[in-house]
């Protein structure tokens, strides 16, 4: 039998039965995509990819130069035809990084195999003891002397100036006294931006895999402001911004593995239905939060997109609900972009996962890499050497022209982030964007502070 009640427990069940509950609206902030350097009309596929590392000399070298005089004084800098006629003397040559590495891919290693029947499984990283260094510029190259140690620091790609000389005694090689990189950009303005608000980032998504998660339900009534008390709904109404790093359809890239054509037929039509059940799970997803919350979406290495950097976005027939929403933006991988005057700036993680890879090591953080990009200035140095993009020869659209104020990586497997201050006082919030397929994890980062956290939506914590 309930309990009877007494007159006390009526007032306090009428007066919260008439309370209105509070209205919380999210705050519209300036939105603009800044990839225009990503337009179709700077690929030509009848160029060669050499192109590109000879742009990205050409714009690097002259920030170098500056960075030398500022940093060694006067010293002679010299392009390496002139090496010979300076030999033993101590000057800067400035180039393209080449790691040569026995075990990269290569399309022409896969050509010269005698048997094609099957295909070689893919190493964790291109490593080996037979790894060596070289310096190279328009004309020539020349082997550096790196000890083994630092050699795991340096990719292919990369443009930097050297101080040394060429030292007779070691095969003309050069020998190394200090690096110089060309350092992040300058900051155009260190005014605090005058809008309010937060940003969500999720990446790794996985709806392959993942369709039935209760997590899944649990961070779509949140950003809807269907779940909590009013503290929890005040907070999620707090978000003006939803940022999604790529790996949304799926996280792994399943591919025919069968010999015989009926078998193997049947394995792709199953691949297919697997990944069209995923996009319309994704469209269902993205539009009922795209209904209350601004929403981007960047393609990662597993969606149904071109493979070349920068991936283009989900086409809209892929997303048929959600693309008829002003609120929701499809933009490419990498991405650039500027929400409420902060320059955000980031990758779905394919290059720093190639970086890991050209270096083989595990003691470094997917964090570090992306600080050492940025000092690099350049989202993508092994691009096109070990990572595919498209053959650019007008401008190379991966130089970093922008000090952004966050810079992340989507798909890591856990969460890392640290406030990085250069220079010249920039500042940049450094993120690392976990899966969220596996940590049920989206980061938080406060648009005015930039301080950043964690909200977890796994049911078993």
């Amino acid at each position: 039998m309930a309990p009877i009640s007494n007159g006390s427990d009526r007032n306090l069940l009428s007066s919260l039965g008439n309370k209105n509950p509070p209205k919380f609206e999210r705050q519209q902030v300036q939105y603009e995509d800044l990839t225009i350097d990503f337009n179709d009309k700077l690929i030509d596929f009848s160029k060669q990819f050499c192109h590109i590392y000879s742009i990205r000399l050409a714009e690097l070298r002259a920030v170098l130069i500056s960075r030398v005089i500022a940093k060694w004084g006067k010293v002679q800098i010299l392009k390496l035809a002139e090496l010979e006629d300076f030999e033993g003397e101590e000057c800067v040559i400035i180039g393209t990084l080449y790691k040569h590495q026995k075990w990269k891919p290569s399309i022409l290693h896969e050509l010269s195999e005698d048997h094609q029947l099957t295909l070689s499984e893919p190493k964790s990283n291109y490593c080996s003891e037979k790894d060596q260094l070289f310096l190279e510029d328009e004309m020539l190259r020349i082997k550096l002397l790196v000890e083994d140690i630092e050699l795991k620091n340096y990719v292919t790609g990369v443009i930097c100036a050297i101080l040394g000389h060429k030292d007779k005694d070691k095969d003309d090689n050069f020998a190394i006294k200090e690096w110089c990189f060309p350092g992040c950009v300058p900051k155009s303005s260190l005014a605090q931006p005058k809008s309010k608000g937060k940003l969500l980032f999720l990446s790794g998504l996985d709806l392959a895999n993942n369709s039935e998660d209760l997590s899944l339900s649990l961070l779509t009534d949140w950003i809807c402001g269907m779940a909590g008390n009013e503290i929890v709904q005040e907070n999620a109404a707090c978000v003006v911004q939803i940022i999604i790093a790529g790996n949304s359809v799926k996280t792994v890239t399943k591919t025919n593995t069968l010999m015989g054509h009926a078998e193997g037929k049947a394995q792709d039509a199953a691949i297919a239905k697997e990944v069209a059940v995923a996009t319309t799970l994704l469209d269902a997803f993205l539009t009922k939060i795209a209904t209350c919350c601004c929403v981007t979406l960047m393609p990662g290495q597993h969606d149904p997109v071109n493979t070349m950097l920068p991936q283009r976005p989900l086409h809209p027939c892929i997303l048929p609900l959600t693309s008829r929403f002003e609120s929701f933006k499809g933009v490419t991988n990498p991405w650039i972009g500027k929400v409420a005057e902060r320059i955000i700036m980031g990758s779905s993680g394919q290059p720093i996962e190639d970086i890991v890879k050209a270096t083989g090591v595990t003691d470094i953080s997917p964090l570090d890499w992306l600080e050492r990009t940025l000092v690099w200035r350049h989202m993508c140095p092994t691009a096109p050497d070990t990572l595919p993009v498209h053959p650019y020869s007008v401008k190379d659209p991966f130089i970093i022209n922008y000090c952004p104020d966050i810079y992340f990586v989507g798909n890591t497997d856990e969460f890392e982030t640290k406030l990085w201050t250069g220079e010249e006082n920039q500042t940049v919030r450094l993120i690392c964007i976990p899966k969220y397929s596996s940590t049920n994890l989206a980061v938080i980062v406060d648009i005015e502070t930039l301080d950043t956290t964690t909200i977890n939506f796994g049911t078993n914590t």
